[in-house]
């Protein structure tokens, strides 16, 4: 965990998904930097489980009775207010005492109504990912230009599960009453009907997409589209896909070509009567040519 504490209202923050150095505004609004201060090395203090006093040579807490550590240096938690280094589950700092009460970083992200239940929906983070979850159905609202990183997030997890001998379990269990039939749903963002659409058109997830501003996801739907992608069938659509738009192009090159060779054929001649033989570069000029060829 890494905090920061805003220097006006010393709320803390565990800025550890962030980019080092990026800012954010603080609840106060406060411009904060999601850089980690540097550890200094301090004395012992403080009990680390309850904040009370300890001296010097002390191995438990006489308040509390927990363990005391002597050897601060070992943890990688920095204070956010003196930089001593604690460690990683310590509730307070062993040097200054205070409490370690980490929030989560304020997100930019408009408040939106779920399209399902129409409760507001809270932002949130998932590996500097910032989407939209429902928490009475647990769907996602996912904005265009993150829909594809999630994808890539969520496949990626389920893969490293896999490889740990895990099974792929879903985010939460059961899903969305309403996901069970058939139902329109509407854009949160600018309240217009969503389409359906199957994911990678064969893998059997009906998405709810809004081509402006992005997709929804009913419960679970997250996991299976990963399950698609990792059972090596998303592949094979794309696979498909790909010799479909070279088939295509091959068949539009063969009627370009066609459309230009009957163009030159019905060039009507302005030169020349339709009487009159005229012949160019050894080509049928006219339709008395034609025939001609034909009857000779």
């Amino acid at each position: 965990m890494k905090l920061v504490a805003c220097t006006e209202c010393h709320a803390q923050y565990d800025v550890t998904p962030m980019v080092p150095g990026s800012a954010f505004d603080c609840r106060c609004g406060t411009t904060l930097e999601a850089t980690p201060p540097v550890s200094v090395d301090s004395a012992v203090r403080r009990c680390g489980s309850c904040g009370a006093v300890a001296m010097d040579g002390d191995e438990t807490c006489d308040f509390c009775g927990a363990g005391i550590v002597q050897e601060p240096q070992r943890g990688s938690l920095i204070c956010p207010e003196c930089m001593a280094r604690n460690l990683e589950d310590a509730r307070f700092c062993l040097a200054c005492g205070i409490g370690f009460e980490p929030q989560v970083v304020p997100l930019d992200a408009p408040e939106l109504r779920c399209p399902c239940c129409e409760r507001w929906m809270a932002a949130s983070e998932i590996g500097g990912l910032v989407i939209q979850e429902c928490q009475k159905c647990h769907g996602l609202w996912a904005p265009e230009d993150v829909f594809e990183a999630l994808v890539d997030r969520a496949t990626t997890a389920a893969r490293e599960r896999v490889g740990n001998g895990e099974g792929v379990v879903p985010r939460v269990d059961g899903g969305n009453p309403a996901a069970s039939r058939v139902e329109y749903r509407r854009c949160p963002t600018c309240d217009a009907m969503m389409g359906r659409r199957n994911f990678r058109k064969r893998s059997g997830v009906i998405i709810d997409v809004c081509h402006e501003h992005g997709t929804w996801l009913d419960a679970n739907e997250l996991e299976r589209i990963a399950g698609f992608v990792l059972s090596g069938r998303a592949n094979e659509v794309r696979r498909r896909e790909a010799a479909d738009r070279d088939e295509h192009a091959r068949q539009e090159a063969r009627a370009a070509s066609h459309r230009i060779q009957l163009a030159e054929f019905e060039q009507p001649n302005r030169e020349a009567s339709i009487f009159t033989s005229h012949r160019r570069n050894g080509s049928v000029g006219t339709i008395l040519d034609l025939l001609v060829s034909i009857l000779n």
